[in-house]
Protein backbone atom coordinates (compact mmCIF):
# COMPACT_ATOMS: atom_id res chain seq x y z
CA UNK A 1 0.00 0.00 0.00
CA UNK A 2 1.46 3.48 -0.88
CA UNK A 3 1.76 6.48 1.05
CA UNK A 4 -0.97 8.11 0.16
CA UNK A 5 -3.50 5.15 0.51
CA UNK A 6 -2.53 4.91 4.36
CA UNK A 7 -2.59 8.46 4.77
CA UNK A 8 -5.94 8.54 3.49
CA UNK A 9 -7.06 6.20 5.26
CA UNK A 10 -6.04 7.75 8.64
CA UNK A 11 -7.46 11.30 7.48
CA UNK A 12 -10.82 9.08 7.05
CA UNK A 13 -10.41 7.27 10.33
CA UNK A 14 -9.75 10.93 12.25
CA UNK A 15 -11.94 12.06 10.65
CA UNK A 16 -14.88 9.80 11.03
CA UNK A 17 -13.93 9.57 15.05
CA UNK A 18 -14.18 13.85 15.22
CA UNK A 19 -17.30 13.58 13.73
CA UNK A 20 -18.75 10.90 15.38
CA UNK A 21 -17.60 12.03 18.90
CA UNK A 22 -19.09 15.94 17.99
CA UNK A 23 -22.15 14.25 16.92
CA UNK A 24 -23.03 12.39 19.95
CA UNK A 25 -21.99 15.36 22.23
CA UNK A 26 -24.93 17.11 19.86
CA UNK A 27 -26.92 14.58 20.84
CA UNK A 28 -26.33 14.13 24.14
CA UNK A 29 -26.36 18.06 25.36
CA UNK A 30 -28.28 20.04 22.66
CA UNK A 31 -28.51 22.99 24.70
CA UNK A 32 -25.02 23.49 24.92
CA UNK A 33 -25.08 24.18 20.88
CA UNK A 34 -28.07 26.66 20.73
CA UNK A 35 -26.31 29.98 21.77
CA UNK A 36 -24.65 29.20 18.43
CA UNK A 37 -27.13 28.66 16.42
CA UNK A 38 -28.37 32.01 14.10
CA UNK A 39 -31.58 33.49 14.72
CA UNK A 40 -32.95 32.70 11.45
CA UNK A 41 -32.75 29.07 12.07
CA UNK A 42 -36.35 27.74 12.68
CA UNK A 43 -36.52 25.06 15.69
CA UNK A 44 -32.96 25.25 16.80
CA UNK A 45 -33.38 22.21 19.26
CA UNK A 46 -34.42 19.88 16.31
CA UNK A 47 -31.69 21.13 14.09
CA UNK A 48 -28.80 20.69 16.77
CA UNK A 49 -30.12 17.15 17.67
CA UNK A 50 -30.60 16.16 13.12
CA UNK A 51 -26.68 18.25 12.86
CA UNK A 52 -25.64 15.14 15.61
CA UNK A 53 -27.54 12.70 13.86
CA UNK A 54 -25.98 13.94 10.24
CA UNK A 55 -22.54 13.96 12.05
CA UNK A 56 -23.12 10.30 13.05
CA UNK A 57 -24.64 9.23 9.91
CA UNK A 58 -21.22 10.70 7.82
CA UNK A 59 -18.52 9.41 10.29
CA UNK A 60 -20.38 5.58 9.72
CA UNK A 61 -20.72 6.09 6.28
CA UNK A 62 -17.08 7.41 5.63
CA UNK A 63 -16.18 3.88 6.97
CA UNK A 64 -18.19 2.03 4.75
CA UNK A 65 -17.03 1.39 1.21
CA UNK A 66 -20.42 2.03 -0.84
CA UNK A 67 -21.30 4.69 1.07
CA UNK A 68 -18.11 6.68 1.75
CA UNK A 69 -17.98 8.87 -1.41
CA UNK A 70 -22.00 10.21 -0.66
CA UNK A 71 -20.90 10.32 2.90
CA UNK A 72 -18.03 12.34 2.01
CA UNK A 73 -20.21 15.15 -0.16
CA UNK A 74 -22.82 15.28 2.72
CA UNK A 75 -19.89 15.83 5.31
CA UNK A 76 -18.63 18.78 2.80
CA UNK A 77 -22.06 19.99 2.69
CA UNK A 78 -22.51 20.12 6.11
CA UNK A 79 -19.73 21.64 7.24
CA UNK A 80 -20.52 24.96 4.66
CA UNK A 81 -23.89 24.55 6.49
CA UNK A 82 -22.57 24.93 10.23
CA UNK A 83 -20.65 27.60 8.88
CA UNK A 84 -22.92 30.76 9.98
CA UNK A 85 -23.07 28.97 13.61
CA UNK A 86 -19.17 29.23 13.55
CA UNK A 87 -19.27 32.97 12.61
CA UNK A 88 -21.78 33.54 14.94
CA UNK A 89 -20.15 31.85 17.71
CA UNK A 90 -16.98 34.28 16.84
CA UNK A 91 -17.99 37.45 16.18
CA UNK A 92 -20.60 37.54 19.71
CA UNK A 93 -18.32 35.83 21.49
CA UNK A 94 -20.56 33.09 22.85
CA UNK A 95 -19.77 31.33 26.30
CA UNK A 96 -20.47 27.61 25.64
CA UNK A 97 -20.22 25.61 28.94
CA UNK A 98 -19.58 28.78 30.90
CA UNK A 99 -16.25 29.58 28.70
CA UNK A 100 -15.72 32.22 26.08
CA UNK A 101 -13.21 31.14 23.46
CA UNK A 102 -10.84 33.83 22.63
CA UNK A 103 -10.01 34.82 19.09
CA UNK A 104 -6.83 32.50 19.58
CA UNK A 105 -9.64 29.79 18.97
CA UNK A 106 -11.84 31.35 16.49
CA UNK A 107 -9.71 32.92 13.92
CA UNK A 108 -7.66 29.42 13.04
CA UNK A 109 -11.48 27.75 13.70
CA UNK A 110 -12.75 29.67 11.37
CA UNK A 111 -9.62 29.35 8.82
CA UNK A 112 -9.85 25.90 8.77
CA UNK A 113 -13.41 25.43 7.63
CA UNK A 114 -12.19 24.78 3.98
CA UNK A 115 -9.26 22.60 5.01
CA UNK A 116 -12.25 20.75 6.74
CA UNK A 117 -14.60 21.02 3.66
CA UNK A 118 -11.26 19.41 1.44
CA UNK A 119 -10.56 16.61 4.60
CA UNK A 120 -13.69 15.54 3.98
CA UNK A 121 -13.80 15.19 0.17
CA UNK A 122 -10.38 13.90 0.13
CA UNK A 123 -10.90 11.38 2.43
CA UNK A 124 -13.89 10.12 1.08
CA UNK A 125 -11.97 10.00 -2.43
CA UNK A 126 -13.98 12.54 -3.79
CA UNK A 127 -10.60 14.79 -4.78
CA UNK A 128 -6.97 13.78 -5.21
CA UNK A 129 -6.11 17.12 -4.81
CA UNK A 130 -3.59 18.62 -4.72
CA UNK A 131 -1.19 15.15 -4.65
CA UNK A 132 -1.88 13.67 -7.86
CA UNK A 133 -1.99 16.19 -10.95
CA UNK A 134 -2.86 14.96 -14.26
CA UNK A 135 -0.11 15.25 -17.01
Amino acid sequence: MDVESTGRRIARLVLALAYFTVGVIHLKSPAGFLPIVPAWVTWPREVVLATGAAEIAGAIGLLVPRLRRAAAWGLAAYAVCVFPANIKHAAEGIAIGGQVLGWGYHGPRLLAQPVIVWWALWAGGITDWPFRRSG
